[in-house]
């Protein structure tokens, strides 16, 4: 049941994420192209990181394969680490 759970939100995050793109790819493709808020790729880091923790921890505990949490902790990691790479644009973008 948990890994159905996870499956699915996995699922909805990779689709939200290709409709993004789409949009953004449109915009860029007319002119438009607006610079990512890379602020909140840190607001979101800081919120994947321990549920990717979490969830590491609590599929190890219960047996089941520890590695679908994974996925969650390293996007955690991988926002952090745009968000902070591209700090100086933090004020720009509010």
């Amino acid at each position: 049941m948990v890994i159905v759970i996870l499956a699915a939100t996995l699922a909805i995050l990779i689709a939200l994420g290709v409709l993004v793109a789409l949009i953004a790819w449109k915009k860029k493709n007319e002119g438009k192209f607006v610079e990512p808020n890379y602020h909140a790729f840190f607001v979101m880091g800081i919120a994947w990181v321990p549920v990717g923790i979490v969830s590491t921890i609590v599929f190890f505990l219960l047996d089941i394969p520890f590695i679908i949490g994974m996925p969650l902790l390293a996007m955690g990691i991988i926002y952090l680490t745009i968000g902070l790479a591209n700090r100086d644009k933090w004020k720009k973008n509010r």
